[in-house]
């Protein structure tokens, strides 16, 4: 099915005084516009240092945490970390294994099978922690990237004598599990983020314990406190699982990730890391954000959307690389897989909207199809999400009859709020849901439920859209961009910052001739261009899943990027979207 969207090209607003404050800096013209209006406000934004890394202690429930395991650590207990099985959820698992294991920590770390057991610590998967452990049960449990909606799992490990820290960054609900708790999104601290993905809060965990552990060594004298372990080099898992988790890339999630990507590209970084860029044949040394998020992170998600994530959580374990490459290969062959099966299965999806839409226009879709698998549901509502510009639910069966799905919002649509209603609204109906704005999953308990519920999901959408240019598909971008600005050396400015959600990398428009163009493998475009106003300058464009062949003048939005072939490097535009006419725009992701 072709990629064929219809938008309206829109360029951001930019606040002239503080366009001309941060090139003041020193930043290059173009940058400090795209940066002025994306609200940076000085150059302390853009400082990735270390040393502005804000003290654990600002973060509600870690000092007590940190005390209370730091005990259990000096103690002896046994320490059970219940993980996620997504990016965000695996990379967690893995720095508060290795994190706690290099402070003397015995910790372990279980992760639920999404087809057999579901989403977060439930009772069943509890009992399954204690079975596996035999005579040595864990002590505490401690969730990352979950357990705010957990009441009957924390009720449950608790009733059997283990204690439980939920550490997790999704949206509390009415009720929170009756246990010590951190979630930047409880807020009423002083900790200046709640945008922390379930990484980074598992980070700042093992931080303040490492703190706590100094303090006491210091106070005991048994060692210095020079001698305790480094755990820097695990920011490189913070910054994959912060890209891969879509969490807006504030001013503090672009330091840890900026962080994380410095350590991937010197080499400091767990050796899984490492592996699963050399099966994805990307460079380490020259690791970016984008790279975490398009190459890296689905290799690692293949094991948690088709089979088990304990496969990705051992090969960032690993501890050599000769143990974390076949690990590495394993996921890259699950990620071929996942690839066909999506292929397939968002080819179905698109064609049911579509005629969903034939029917009837509707502000949101809420499909399902029994052969969908219930690990690929989250990638098909993005699909479809992006294709129609509409929020999107996308529902698979359970083995047990339960429906399992996932949706994706657009901008201006809080989503888990929206499930918030429908629950209030229409009470029974949803068995369990949690999320974000962006971004949410649900259980209904049969399939005869989603008539009604797609009925109450329409009306609750319909609620909150109180404006309806809320789904015009526009495509922001950062304006015409001169001629002579077409350069490498813009290119490499703009690789020097951290782009990402909420803070979306340069998208330039301009008029453009096309001097040449080239269909390659029936669905790409390779383009040559030629600006009118610059006529002896040319430029190299490739469009990647092009929808159509192009007229010969066009207005193209568009990315710089540098084409880098046999140590030969030229600049190159990596087009996002054509527009003939105005206010018909076309557009492939």
């Amino acid at each position: 099915m072709s990629q064929l969207h219809h938008r309206q090209l829109e360029d951001r607003r930019v606040d002239e005084t503080l366009q001309a404050r941060l090139a003041s800096s020193g930043l290059h013209p173009v940058i400090a516009r795209c940066l002025a209006s994306r609200q940076v406000q000085d150059m302390t934004s853009l400082d990735v240092s270390l040393t502005r890394l804000p003290a654990p202690r600002l973060l509600s429930g870690v000092s007590q945490a940190a005390e209370q395991l730091g005990q259990a650590i000096v103690q002896g207990q046994r320490l059970l970390i219940a993980g996620d099985y997504d990016a965000d959820g695996a990379t967690a698992t893995a720095v508060m294994v290795m994190g706690l294991r290099r402070l003397g920590a015995q910790v372990d770390f279980i992760v639920p099978d999404r087809f057999r057991l579901g989403y977060g610590l439930t009772p069943a998967l509890v009992d399954q922690a204690l079975a596996r452990a035999g005579g040595a049960r864990p002590d505490w449990i401690i969730t990352v990237d979950n357990g705010i909606s957990a009441i009957a799992g924390v009720a449950h490990a608790q009733s059997l004598g283990i204690q439980v820290l939920v550490t997790d960054h999704h949206l509390p609900g009415q009720e929170t599990p009756d246990c010590l708790i951190i979630n930047p999104q409880l807020g009423g601290d002083e900790f200046p983020s709640r945008q922390l993905a379930g990484v980074g809060v598992a980070f700042y965990l093992v931080m303040a314990i490492r703190t706590w552990l100094a303090q006491q060594t210091q106070q005991t004298g048994s060692h210095p406190t020079a001698d305790m372990p480094r755990i820097d080099d695990l920011l490189a898992l913070v910054a994959l699982g912060t890209v891969a988790d879509l969490v807006r890339l504030d001013d503090l999630n672009r330091l840890l990730v900026s962080q994380g990507l410095r350590r991937i590209q010197r080499g400091n970084c767990p050796a899984g890391i490492t592996a699963l860029f050399q099966v994805a044949g990307k460079n380490p040394a020259q690791a970016q954000a984008e790279d975490l998020g398009f190459a890296i992170g689905p290799r690692l998600n293949a094991a948690g959307r088709l089979t088990d994530m304990t496969i990705g959580i051992q090969c960032l374990l690993a501890e050599s690389p000769q143990a974390a490459l076949p690990l590495a290969q394993q996921l890259q062959t699950l990620n071929v897989e996942r690839r066909e099966q999506e292929s397939t299965n968002r080819e179905e999806a698109l064609l049911l909207a579509q005629s969903l839409e034939a029917k009837q226009s509707r502000r949101a879709f809420v499909l399902f199809d029994p052969k969908w698998s219930i690990g690929l549901v989250g990638l098909l509502a993005s699909r479809v999400k992006d294709h129609f510009y509409r929020p999107s639910l996308v529902f698979g069966q359970a083995e047990d009859g339960s429906l399992k799905g996932s949706g994706r919002s657009i901008p201006g649509i809080h989503l888990r709020d929206v499930l918030e209603r429908v629950h209030t609204q229409h009470p029974g109906l949803i068995v369990a849901f949690g999320g974000h704005a962006m971004a949410a999953g649900l259980t209904l308990a049969k399939a005869d439920q989603l008539p009604l519920f797609e009925r109450a999901f329409e009306e609750a959408i319909g609620a909150f859209a109180h404006d309806e240019s809320l789904f015009e598909n526009k495509l922001v971008t950062d304006g015409p961009l001169a001629a002579e600005a077409h350069e490498l050396g813009l290119v490499q400015a703009i690789e020097q910052v951290v782009w990402g959600q909420g803070f979306p990398k340069p998208l330039f428009r301009n008029h453009f001739r096309i001097v040449s163009q080239q269909r390659l493998k029936d669905r790409h475009l390779r383009l040559g261009l030629q600006l009118p106003q610059a006529p002896a300058h040319r430029l190299q464009a490739i469009w990647f899943d092009a929808p159509e062949t192009l007229p010969p003048e066009v207005e193209l939005a568009y990315e710089l990027q540098i084409n880098d072939w046999q140590g030969h490097q030229r600049l190159q535009l990596l087009i996002r979207a054509a527009q003939a006419q105005p206010g018909a725009a076309a557009e492939t992701r």
